[in-house]
C-alpha cells in the first residue's frame, strides 16, 4: 500500500499495548484509545512461562520485565490459625508450578510496554494515544472503518482492533451481546491493595493461601513490604445485582468470611479503604469467529479463560504477537492475517479453556472436610512430586506446554 495502514485499537492494556509496540516497529499508523484516563497501576500479579516468555523475549521485554518483577519465591499454604501446611518454592515442577520463576504485576507489565513504545526510534510508525477515550459508533464501509468517538472526533482506518477486555464494548457492538458469548463459571474474584497485616506468618517473598469452605483468601506481597495485594475468590450463584454496586461486593465478601482465621479479620477491615478494589464474574468467552469485517477481538475480549487458568495476560501477549505479526506479512490482506492469527491460535485457546469449571471447584472445597483434603494433597504433591496427585497441578495452573510460535521477521 502506497500510505501507512492506519489502524485504531480500542484498549490501552496489555493486550492492546503489546500489539501496538509491534504494529508501530512495523511501520504502521497506530491509534490507542483507552477509556481510563491515565494507566491503571497494580492489578493481579502474572506470570509468565513457556510460550508467553518467549514472546516477551522475542518482543525485546525481558529487561524491563527483570527490573519490575515481584520477588515471589513460592507458596504457602496455611490454615486458619496460620500454621504452614505446605510450601511449594517457584523453582519446584522446573518453574511451572503454582508460582513461575517471572511474576510481575499486571500495572507494571503495562508500564513495560508502554516504556517500550516510548523509547520507538523516530522512524517507527505513527502513534496517536488518547486516554478517556473511546468508540461511540462504528460503521464498516468498503474498505474503511468509519469511528465516532465519545469526544465527537471522528475518523476513518483500515482495520479496528478490540482489545478492551473481558466486558468489551467493540465486540457488543460489532458481534452482538455479551451473553451470547459469556459463560459465568460458578465463582467471583477480588483485589486488591492492603497494608501487609501484622502476623502473617509468611516470610520475605512468600505468597499465603487460605481455603475456607466455598472461598479461597491469598496474601501476595508487594515490592513495598508495607503493603500486599489481598486477593479473594468465592463460588455464589451469579447475581447481576452486583455488577458495579462496590458496597453489594464487599458486604459479600465480608459475609462469606466473617469469622474466618489467619489474616481474613485483618484483610477485611482493610478492604473499605483499598484505592484499588476490583471485582468480577469468573467467566469465560467463546466466539465462533474472532473477527467481522475490519474488525478483529484480541485477548479477553475474544478467548478469556477466566482467571483460573492463569493464561489471561500469556494470552494476551501470545495473541498480540500473532495477530501483528500476521497483519504484517499481509498489510493489504487484512483478511488473510485474521485467518492465520485465528488459525495458530485458537488450538491454544481450546485446550487453555477446558476444564475451567473443574478448576473451579478444585480451588473452592465447599466443606470443612473438602479443605481438610485439599491441604492433605497439597502437601503430598509437594513431598512427593512423582505421586499420581501431581494431576491435580494441571487443573490448578494455566497450560503452557510446548506451543509452536512462528518466527517474524
Amino acid at each position: 500500500m502506497s500510505r501507512p495502514v492506519r489502524i485504531l485499537v480500542c484498549g490501552g492494556g496489555i493486550a492492546g499495548n503489546a500489539v501496538a509496540l509491534q504494529l508501530l516497529r512495523g511501520g504502521m499508523a497506530v491509534t490507542v484509545v483507552e477509556r481510563a484516563p491515565v494507566p491503571r497501576p497494580g492489578g493481579q500479579a502474572v506470570d509468565l512461562r513457556g510460550p508467553s516468555r518467549k514472546v516477551a523475549e522475542r518482543m525485546g521485554l525481558m529487561p524491563g520485565i527483570r527490573k519490575r518483577q515481584l520477588d515471589e519465591r513460592g507458596m504457602v499454604f496455611v490454615d486458619e490459625a496460620g500454621r504452614q501446611r505446605s510450601r511449594m518454592p517457584a523453582e519446584m515442577f522446573g518453574g511451572e508450578g503454582l508460582v513461575a520463576e517471572i511474576e510481575i504485576a499486571r500495572g507494571e507489565l503495562n508500564q513495560v510496554l508502554l516504556d517500550e513504545i516510548a523509547d520507538l526510534p523516530a522512524e517507527s510508525g505513527v502513534l496517536d494515544y488518547r486516554y478517556g477515550e473511546w468508540v461511540e459508533e462504528l460503521e464498516q464501509d468498503g474498505d474503511r472503518v468509519k469511528v465516532r468517538f465519545a469526544s465527537g472526533a471522528t475518523d476513518e482506518f483500515d482495520v479496528v482492533i478490540g482489545a478492551d477486555g473481558l466486558h468489551s464494548a467493540l465486540r457488543e457492538r460489532v458481534f452482538g451481546p455479551e451473553e451470547r458469548y459469556s459463560e459465568y463459571l460458578g465463582a467471583y474474584i477480588a483485589f486488591f491493595t492492603i497494608p501487609t497485616p501484622p502476623g502473617t506468618g509468611l516470610e520475605t517473598g512468600w505468597v499465603g493461601v487460605l481455603p475456607v469452605p466455598g472461598s479461597t483468601v491469598a496474601l501476595r506481597p508487594d515490592p513495598d513490604p508495607a503493603t500486599s495485594m489481598a486477593i479473594i475468590s468465592t463460588r455464589i450463584p451469579a447475581d447481576p445485582a452486583l455488577r458495579g454496586d462496590i458496597t453489594m461486593q464487599q458486604y459479600l465478601i465480608r459475609e462469606r468470611l466473617t469469622g474466618c482465621g489467619w489474616v481474613i479479620p485483618a484483610i477485611l477491615d482493610a478492604m473499605p479503604a483499598a484505592p484499588d478494589f476490583y471485582f468480577d464474574e469468573v467467566t469465560r468467552v467463546r466466539m465462533p469467529r474472532w473477527s467481522q469485517g475490519r474488525v478483529v477481538l484480541l485477548g479477553d475480549a475474544a478467548y478469556c479463560g477466566s482467571p483460573m487458568t492463569g493464561m489471561g495476560t500469556a494470552l494476551a501477549l501470545i495473541g498480540a504477537y500473532l495477530l501483528a505479526g500476521e497483519l504484517l506479512s499481509a498489510p493489504a490482506d487484512f483478511e488473510r492475517a485474521f485467518d492465520r492469527y485465528e488459525q495458530i491460535l485458537r488450538p491454544l485457546v481450546t485446550e487453555v479453556q477446558k476444564g475451567t469449571e473443574k478448576s473451579v471447584r478444585l480451588r473452592h472445597p465447599e466443606t470443612r472436610r473438602g479443605v481438610a483434603i485439599m491441604q492433605i494433597l497439597m502437601r503430598v504433591l509437594v513431598s512427593r512430586p512423582l505421586h499420581p496427585a501431581r494431576a491435580l497441578l494441571t487443573h490448578l495452573i494455566g497450560k503452557q506446554g510446548e506451543y509452536p510460535l512462528p518466527d517474524y521477521a
